[in-house]
């Protein structure tokens, strides 16, 4: 009877304590509900259907949320942006503010609200305060505004940080160096400004932080070499000043270091000993302030796989020592002071696929050493003091090189025939600002798989070849600055590889093209953004067909021999930003039309034969007088005002000189 009693006792508890949990599970915690109902109420759209379903007061069954199985306490809020699932994949918005009730769920441990696009408002002051056990914090891809709150350094168990891709201002505060725990902080992206706190140091178990893209000021932390476990570093695209602490050179674990775009300079203080930094791959330093020389010790770090040092004030010679660098892979040195030859070390660089060094003052000859990157895909070797009068055969020979540069390099004669058979395709091809002389050769039409060809600035003399219609996937056209003659219709006759063509870029200002305008915008190569055809004898009308060309941003005609009425077909180029026309025989009145061209910001319809008022309003009045002088039937503002006769307005005499 006994055990009997027993076990109904034992079952009775079972059944007690199951129904306990299920009641957990099934009933909100008061604050929990006020919290997360708040913070629906706060959003007014969200695509993706999940807060619809936020019904009844069992939020532990909501979509996105979780509870601890115990306390029925809401410890994650899971509703990111981008769902991911076997089946599908999907870019949610939610649009609203941020609810500052959301606090009120103070179990938090998870909050991952990153990627939903429209999330608006500011981050809780009181957050630090009142969800102690926040462990992760996503609300990167949004359009928060306002500060990092101070409060946020009283998160001692956080983890994961991610603000980025916000509109955040204001100042870091200097709580975040309380954040012991901190693995990753991400905020790059935003527009916070002021320094960077020093307490930030303090973050001695931070593996990854980047703050790329705000507008910091100040000098980089001197301790920042305190933090020993980081492995990635980005501090670019801001306003930094000052020098690169030497400190830096202490982080062992760093395989990622992104300096570039600031205002740093001084001379590069790393690696100062052998072992050091010895894990980085990846390190940018362009675009600073940069000075001295390339420090030989380079040559210790031995597993960079990518470097840029260009756009500073580097001088002296490239160090030989950076042959040793087995594992690198692109290596940028262009926009800098550096002379001397380039090294035959390089050579041994067998891994190498970019090589940048233009626009520095490295002088020829070239080492034929450089003939063994058989995995060299681009090389510039542009805007220095080669003098390689011809165009090397064995750089032709590389079996991997397909973007070439070589402009101003002292290259005199014929484009070189072998340049039509090279083992890899041809892709890109500057040999602008060189000698060059004789024709554009017909083989060009053979380089199919071509995106960018730029011949301009030499004194090359024939027609453009029919074969340039074979390129279908040019994209580039630069010939401008030579003594190029006949038509032009062969380059908008170019096949079609894309719905709108391929080229986005022409110009042939500046030669003796006659004929062709007509052709633009008459076959498939309507996505063109730049053409400029000044400076030529072209002669004729601008047809309709020009109107065609949707995504045109800046023409150029001017300065040619063309005639007849202005082509009100351009009014229907909306994202037209510049239009030059000056300097040739356009009569009549300037389109009504032109009135919709919102975006124009420069306009220049001098010396023609226009004749009327210039339309009234935004944006043809508000352009200077110079955008219409030389007109000399024109009137209206900016110009003087058209007189009165009877009902007709008649322009204003010229002005005796």
């Amino acid at each position: 009877m006994a055990s009997w009693l027993l076990w109904l006792i034992v079952v009775f508890t079972i059944i007690t304590v199951g129904k306990g949990k299920q009641n957990v599970r099934q009933v909100c915690h008061p604050n929990d509900l006020k919290g997360l109902t708040s913070f629906k109420a706060g959003i007014h759209v969200d695509t993706s259907g999940r807060l619809a379903k936020w019904v009844g007061h069992g939020c532990c069954s909501w979509e996105g949320i979780t509870c601890n199985e115990t306390t029925g306490r809401v410890t994650g809020i899971r509703l990111p942006g981008f769902i991911s699932t076997n089946d599908f994949v999907f870019q949610s918005q939610m649009r609203g503010l941020l609810s500052p009730s959301i606090t009120l769920v103070s179990c938090l441990e998870v909050i991952d609200l990153g990627g939903l696009i429209g999330l608006a408002g500011r981050i809780p002051p009181s957050i630090g305060l009142r969800l102690p056990n926040l462990r992760k914090l996503y609300l990167y891809g949004n359009k928060l505004i306002g500060p990092v709150p101070d409060s946020i350094g009283k998160l001692s168990k956080l983890e994961e940080l991610h603000l980025y891709e916000n509109r955040l201002s204001g100042s870091l505060p200097s709580t975040m160096g309380n954040l012991k725990n901190l693995n990753q902080l991400l905020l790059y992206s935003n527009e916070l400004a002021g320094k960077i706190p020093d307490s930030i140091t303090d973050l001695t178990n931070i593996v990854q932080m980047d703050l790329h893209s705000n507008i910091l000021t100040g000098h980089i932390p001197e301790r920042i070499g305190e933090m020993q476990v980081l492995e990635k570093l980005d501090l670019s695209e801001n306003l930094l000043t000052g020098k690169i602490p030497h400190s830096l050179a202490n982080l062992n674990s760093i395989s990622e270091l992104y300096l570039n775009t600031n205002y740093l300079e001084g001379e590069i203080p790393f690696p100062s000993s052998f072992g050091q930094l010895s894990s980085l791959g990846f390190l940018r330093l362009d675009d600073n302030h940069l000075t001295g020389r390339i420090p030989a010790s380079f040559g210790n770090m031995v597993s960079l796989q990518r470097v840029s040092l260009a756009n500073n004030k580097f001088e002296g010679v490239i160090p030989s020592s950076l042959g040793n660098l087995s594992a690198l892979k692109e290596l940028y040195l262009s926009g800098n002071l550096l002379s001397g030859q380039i090294p035959e070390s390089v050579g041994q660089l067998s891994q190498l696929i970019m090589f940048n060094v233009s626009h520095n003052q490295i002088q020829g000859p070239l080492p034929h050493e450089l003939s063994s990157l058989e995995n060299l895909q681009t090389l510039d070797l542009s805007f220095n003091h080669l003098n390689l009068i011809s165009f090397p055969r064995w750089l032709a020979e590389l079996p991997s090189l397909s973007r070439i540069y070589c402009a101003r390099c002292g290259i005199q004669g014929e484009i070189p025939d072998f340049l039509q058979a090279t083992p890899s395709p041809i892709q890109e091809l500057d040999l602008s600002s060189n000698h060059l002389t004789g024709s554009l050769p017909a083989w060009l039409g053979r380089l199919t798989q071509l995106y960018k060809l730029n011949f301009s600035r030499n004194s090359l003399v024939s027609r453009i070849p029919v074969s340039v219609r074979n390129l279908q996937y040019l994209g580039v056209l630069d010939l401008h600055s030579n003594k190029l003659t006949g038509p032009i219709n062969n380059v908008f006759q170019i096949g079609n590889a894309f719905s709108d063509g391929s080229l986005t870029y022409i110009d042939l200002s500046d030669n003796y093209f006659s004929t062709g305008i007509v052709q633009a915008g008459v076959g498939s190569q309507t996505g063109i953004q730049y053409l400029n055809l000044s400076h030529n004898f072209l002669e004729g009308r601008v047809t309709t067909t020009i109107g065609r060309l949707k995504s045109l941003q800046t023409l150029d005609l001017s300065c040619n021999k063309l005639g007849f009425n202005l082509p009100e077909a351009l009014a229907n180029v909306s994202s037209l930003e510049k239009l030059k026309l000056q300097k040739n025989h356009f009569t009549g009145r300037i389109p009504v039309g032109f009135l919709k061209l919102k975006r124009l910001k420069e306009l220049d319809l001098s010396d023609n034969l226009l004749a009327g008022e210039i339309p009234a309003g935004k944006p043809l009045t508000d352009f200077p007088q110079s955008s219409y002088s030389g007109n000399k039937g024109l009137c209206g503002k900016p110009l003087s005002p058209c007189k009165v006769k009877g009902l007709l307005l008649v322009e204003e005499p010229l002005k005796p000189c």
